[in-house]
Order: structure tokens, then sequence, then C-alpha cells
């Protein structure tokens, strides 16, 4: 019996290392790619708190860009890993195209807002609470760093376009290379254009966003170089013809759940970091700077939800459901844990970890303080994640986004009632125990569901 159990649920030690060759590129890619701005934070940070208020705004600004980026890319990417499995590289390349267009399309739509109204967004979310005048200062550096940071918007959407494409048929190489290749250029180039080093002059907050840029582009020539080399998947891509009318409508009906998730969790994270400008600009920097901490959990948990999606999604196709059960329940194993040591380590570590970043103790107390209270939900945080992207590899992608919506849209209501009682300890809890109640709910939902989709094909078996 136990042999039994351990063959459905547990899977010996190559399955495990198959799943591991699969995840551990993404999630070493995703952590190098969150390195780079670690790397920004702690450079920007020497420079001072209006500074690191105002490219804290617009990298908040940016997040949301890249979520609607993200949904733009997920839509498609669900086919993608299934239209590999079915070693379909046609339909693979359609995808691609989808992604190419709908990740263009929001690029163009995000530099016009940003070209227009720019001033406007920052202003949102400055508020000068000790009546110093700090706000038009920190204003003016966050244009300055928004003004170039816009050059880069469009190699990092051919950027997600490609290597989304590329993680689907399990080739996690090359995008784990051209993060390197990021992360490298990026941290030798902030040293030099925001301090002056050598030839090069003084830059500020504009060095670094020049440093970025140069590395997106430096990634986009990487990646366009490894499509050349390519002879399976890109000889089946056609850029100007068009995605045809059936796969463009199935896209579009299973992948916009997903796609209109991320949007919605970009307008919700908008509401709550307006929110947290009530309590200041030393609040905005602090909440910034905990979350760039925070996603030494997050960026494993995506990396982890890829994977399941691409090996969930390639076994369904292939129509080896046994893989499918025992995949998951091994995603759900690694994660959980990493979620319990970075529990751990946010909580207990929480203080050095801040000041790796700002060492004012105003500005500290908030920080630590936003750690202890977000880290008690890590584990949480990361089995939602990976049930996300299990269920999204089946193409069942409407449900978790209902769960996933609803509770982060009610961090707000949350979030105002708690902090009117526990001040801006009060949104800090609303984030902790929302994310508590969706890991919850999406891991007995796809354990039930995982269930009565295996029963369903057993029984067309025995039909």
């Amino acid at each position: 019996m136990l042999t039994r159990f351990k063959e459905k649920y547990i899977g010996d030690a190559a399955f495990y290392k198959r799943y591991l060759y699969l995840a551990l590129p993404m999630i070493l890619q995703n952590a190098i790619t969150n390195l780079v701005s670690f790397l920004d934070n702690i450079m920007v940070g020497q420079l001072g708190t209006e500074q690191m208020s105002g490219v804290a705004i617009v990298n908040q600004l940016i997040f949301v860009y890249n979520l609607a980026i993200f949904g733009a890319a997920s839509a498609a990417s669900i086919f993608g890993a299934q239209y590999y499995g079915k070693g379909n590289h046609k339909g693979h390349m359609y995808s691609f195209r989808f992604k190419l267009y709908a990740t263009l399309l929001v690029t163009g739509l995000t530099i016009l807002l940003f070209a227009t109204k720019g001033a406007d967004l920052i202003s949102l979310y400055l508020t000068d609470t000790a009546g110093s005048g700090a706000t038009e200062v920190a204003l003016q550096y966050g244009l300055e760093y928004l003004g170039i940071m816009m050059v880069g918007l469009v190699p990092f959407a051919v950027n997600q376009s490609y290597a989304t494409n590329i993680k689907e048929t399990g080739q996690t190489l090359v995008p784990m290379i051209a993060s390197f290749v990021a992360v490298g250029s990026n941290a030798v180039l902030d040293y030099l254009f925001i301090f002056g080093i050598g030839p090069f002059p003084e830059l500020g907050v504009s060095g670094a966003a020049a440093a970025t840029v140069t590395a997106q582009a430096l990634v986009s020539l990487l990646f366009f170089k490894a499509v050349l080399r390519e002879k399976v998947l890109f000889p089946h891509l056609r850029l100007w013809v068009l995605v045809p009318v059936k796969v463009w409508r199935e896209i579009v009906r299973i992948g916009v759940p997903s796609a209109v998730q991320n949007l919605i969790y970009a307008g919700i994270s908008m509401i709550l970091t307006r929110l947290i400008t009530g309590w200041g600009d030393l609040a905005v920097a602090a909440q910034r700077v905990g979350s760039q901490i925070e996603s030494v959990s997050w960026m494993v948990g995506d990396g982890f939800s890829a994977a399941v999606n691409a090996f969930l999604g390639q076994n369904y196709g292939a129509k080896r459901y046994d893989r499918v059960r025992r995949g998951y329940f091994c995603a759900i194993a690694m994660t959980a844990a990493w979620g319990l040591c970075t529990t751990f380590l946010l909580i207990g570590m929480a203080r050095p970890l801040f000041s790796i970043f700002l060492q004012e103790e105003e500005v500290m107390a908030i920080g630590v303080n936003y750690l202890r209270i977000v880290g008690l939900s890590q584990m949480f945080m990361m089995v939602e994640q990976t049930s996300i992207g299990a269920f999204s590899g089946l193409g069942r992608t409407l449900y978790p986004s209902i769960v996933s919506v609803t509770f982060t849209s009610a961090r707000i209501p949350v979030a105002v009632l708690l902090s009117s009682v526990m001040g801006l300890s009060g949104i800090w809890w609303a984030l902790s125990i929302s994310s508590m109640v969706k890991g919850c709910i999406l891991f007995v939902s796809f354990v039930l569901f995982l269930y009565v989709f295996l029963e369903r094909k057993k029984d067309e078996k025995t039909v």
C-alpha cells in the first residue's frame, strides 16, 4: 500500500530530478531578474530618501505594466505547452505570435499613458505629511527615472514573449543565460552610471534607469540570436501572417480569465499603494523595499508555477495523467517547504535584511513591521501560486481566477477596516490574511478537481 501511495503521489528520485531540471532554471531566472531590482534599490537608496521614493513609485507603476504583460503572455502560454506536448509546432508558433501582438499592444498603450499622464500618476502616490516640500523633489526624480525607463518597455515585451514561449518546451537554459547577462550588465552599469565611476558622469537615478534599459536591450539581442539558431520551432514562425480566427478565439476564451486576473491585480495594487501614501512617502519607500525582500519567496513560487504549468500542460497534451498528479504534489511539497523557510527568514532576520537598503530608523521600523507580518503568509502564497499554475496547465483558468480575484479584491475593504483600528499595520495584515485564505482554498480545490478529473479519465478508458 505504501509503495502504491508513493507511486501515485510522491514519485521516485528520477521524477524529482526531472521536475527540478525544469523548475530550477526558471527559479534562477526569476532570482536573477529580482536581483537587478535589489541592486537598483540598494544603490538608489544610497542617494537619499527622496530619490528612493521617486524611483519606488515609478517602479510600482512599471510593476503594474509588468502584470499586464504577464497577463497578455499567459493567455497564450496555456495553449503553447499543450501544443508542444502534442508535437504541434505550428500551433505553438500561433501562441507565440498572439503573445507578441498582445504584449506590444499593451506596451504601446502604456507608453502613451506614461508620456501624457506620468506626472499625474506619480503625484497620486506622493503625500507631504512633514510639510517639507520633499514630495516635489521626489516627483522630479520620478519623472527623470520614468522618462528613460519607457525606452526599455518594448524590448521587455519582446523578451517576455520569447522567454515564456521557449519555457513551454522545457528549454529553460537560454532564458537563464539571458538573465545572467541582464543582472551582470545591470550591476556593472548601475555602479558606473549612478555614482559616475571612471569616465562616466554621475547620473544618479537617471543612471539606474539607463543601466536597466541597456540590460534589456542586451537580452533582446541574445534572444534574437537564439531565434536565428533555433531549427525546430521558429522555422514555423510567420510574424506577418495573422493568427487563425479559430485559434485566436480559443486562446481568448481560455486565456482571458488569467489575463483579466493580472489586470485586476494591477488595479488593486495601485489602490493599496494609494492607501499606503496616507502614512507618507516613508511608508511607500518602506513597502517597496519590503516587497523587494519578500520576493525571495514569491520568485520561487512563480518559478514553480511556470514549471508546473508547462509540466502539467505537456503531460496533459500527451495524455500521461499519472504524471499530472505526481507533478502537482511534487511541486507542492517543494514550494511549501521553501515557504516555511522564508517565513522564518523574514520574521527572524527582518531588521538585518531591511538595513541593507535603508538605514533611517523611522523607515526601518515600518519596513521591519511589514516583513514580520507578511512573513506569516509565505507558505500559503507559494501554495496559491503553484495551484494556479496547475489549474492553468490543464486549461482550467476561470475558477482559480475567480477565487484569486475575489480574495485579492477583499484586501481593499479589509485594509481600510483594519487600518482604522491598527494603523499602517492593518494594511500589512490584510495582505497576509488574504494570501492565507487563497492558498488554503486553491489547494483543496485542486486536490478535489484532480480526483474527479482522474476518475473521469479512468471511466473513459473502461468504456
